[in-house]
Parts: C-alpha cells; sequence; structure tokens
C-alpha cells in the first residue's frame, strides 16, 4: 500500500455569521506537495461548490497563493473562496490587509473580525447575448418572466445574467437540463451553461438607500445545482449594472434563500473595478488523508 499522509483542512460557511447558513468551503492547508490532479479529486470528496487550497505564494510579499476548484474544474478566481479564505487566514493571524495570488493575478483583500472583503479590477468580458427563449426554457420560466434580454459576461467565471420581472418568477426556477445542455453547446464560451438569475427589488432599494437584488445561480452541468452564494458572479453583475448606468453602484444581494442557506453579499462598483465583501464562520476542522 502506498503511504499516506494527513493535511490539516477547516470548513467555512461563508457570506454569513450564522451557522449553516451561506456557502460552504472547504480549506485545505499547506498543500504544496499536491499535485493538479490530487486536488481535483479532493474537491470531488468534499463536493462543495468550491474547495480552496492554500499554497507558498509565488512572490514571498504576498500572503498566500490560493487554488480553487469545483467538483470538476478548476477556476482562476471565485468570490465566496475568497472571502472564505481571508477570514481563515485572518483567524490565523495574517492581516488585516492581504494579498492573495489567485488565476486571475494578485487580489488585495482585508479581513478582520469575521469579515473581509476584496477588490477585483479585472475586466468584465461580454461573451455573447443567449438567446432569450432558449434561457426561459433553460430556467423553466414564461418568456413574459424575463425582464430584460440575457447577457453572458465574465471577470473569471461566466455566467449567463438574467433579469425577472418579479420575486415569484425567481422562486419558480426549475432547470431543464435538457435546454442547459443544448446552451451549453451553442455558447461554448460560457463552459457550462452557468445561470444567474436575478430580480431588483425596487422597495426595499428604496428602503435601504442603496440597491437591493434577490440573485439564483445554477450550475448543474459543473455538478452544483445551485448555489447559496456565488461573489464572483455578484462582483460581474456589479460591475455591469455600473457600467450601464455610468456611475458607481453600491449593492446588497441575498442568495440563497430558496434552498434554506441565506446568505448576503456587499458589492461596490466603479470604473476601477468592485469590492465584494461579506462575513464568514468556522464550522469544522480536522484531517484529510492522502
Amino acid at each position: 500500500m502506498t503511504p499516506r499522509h494527513p493535511l490539516d483542512y477547516c470548513t467555512y460557511d461563508v457570506f454569513t455569521d450564522q451557522a449553516f447558513g451561506g456557502n460552504p468551503l472547504a480549506i485545505v492547508f499547506e498543500a504544496d506537495s499536491l499535485s493538479t490532479a490530487q486536488m481535483q479529486v479532493i474537491a470531488r470528496e468534499f463536493n462543495y461548490s468550491e474547495t480552496v487550497f492554500f499554497q507558498t505564494p509565488k512572490d514571498a510579499a504576498h500572503t498566500m497563493r490560493l487554488r480553487i476548484f469545483t467538483p470538476s474544474r478548476e477556476l482562476p478566481f471565485a468570490g465566496h473562496p475568497t472571502i472564505g479564505a481571508s477570514v481563515a487566514l485572518s483567524d490565523l493571524g495574517h492581516g488585516p490587509d492581504l494579498i492573495l495570488e489567485l488565476g486571475v493575478g494578485a487580489l488585495p483583500a482585508k479581513a478582520e473580525l469575521g469579515a473581509a472583503s476584496f477588490h477585483a479590477s479585472q475586466p468584465v468580458e461580454i461573451l455573447a447575448q443567449p438567446d432569450t427563449v432558449l434561457v426561459a426554457k433553460t430556467l423553466g420560466l414564461l418568456q413574459t418572466d424575463i425582464a430584460k434580454p440575457p447577457v453572458m459576461a465574465s471577470m473569471g467565471v461566466p455566467f449567463t445574467f438574467t433579469a425577472l420581472t418579479s420575486r415569484a418568477a425567481l422562486s419558480n426556477i426549475e432547470i431543464d437540463l435538457t435546454e442547459m445542455r443544448i446552451g451549453n453547446a451553442r455558447y461554448t464560451s460560457g463552459r457550462d451553461f452557468s445561470q444567474a438569475a436575478y430580480w431588483r427589488d425596487d422597495i426595499a432599494s428604496l428602503e435601504a438607500g442603496h440597491e437591493v437584488i434577490h440573485l439564483r445561480m445554477f450550475a448543474p452541468l459543473d455538478n452544483i445545482p445551485e448555489d447559496p452564494a456565488t461573489g464572483s458572479a455578484a462582483a460581474t453583475l456589479a460591475r455591469m449594472l455600473s457600467a450601464d448606468i455610468g456611475a458607481p453602484v453600491s449593492l446588497t444581494l441575498y442568495q440563497g434563500q430558496d434552498m434554506g442557506r441565506p446568505s448576503e453579499i456587499k458589492a461596490h462598483a466603479d470604473d476601477n473595478g468592485v469590492t465584494i465583501s461579506g462575513a464568514a464562520i468556522k464550522m469544522m476542522q480536522g484531517q484529510l488523508w492522502v
């Protein structure tokens, strides 16, 4: 039998300050010895939407190198692993100012007292304008439930963003995998035709003094039936909304309510990029053997 050795890990619930809310994240420490293939099978074993691996940074002035995996592939950037990893680094005594090495480059972050933020300045890439009828069928909705034409965009991870006409339509989404596979074949730059549907709550926005959005994200072709909190989608959406009006925007995005894991993401976007912030809470720790 091949000798095995233990690696420490922990899990956090991210974009929440309440246990069993938000988006679960697994963090594997001291992962320099792991191959890409090993990291992928470990991520599949945890089976969270993402698992992050801490490695020694290439630049000694940086805090940590992060490699992020879904159950089926590596991502260059993702929001909830960045927030969760930042809070974990704070809990380990780092910070509050951090520099994280990601697939999109060095990313500045801050973390203290169970909350974190990061600033992403990479540009938004508009990849396609998927057919509205196809997107409606993919979401299991009527075409009249869609408020404006969908847009496929990315800041490292592509999503199809679709504004809906009501909160009820958002709750009524039932993904049609056949239609999603058709979309994935037609729009190959989208990787897995991930769907980020949202509704702008105008009444709550007036009361809060900033925009309030309810968001759901589905990526079943990437083994993520629904994601409770998607920081990369929130970042891209905030940048697009800011570009649409030609002015800065501040958003509170609620996600996960329809699946029993309520999450809250804060986003501020302007010409210089987007800042994403949120809380995270440690849930488990232990060892895995590889």
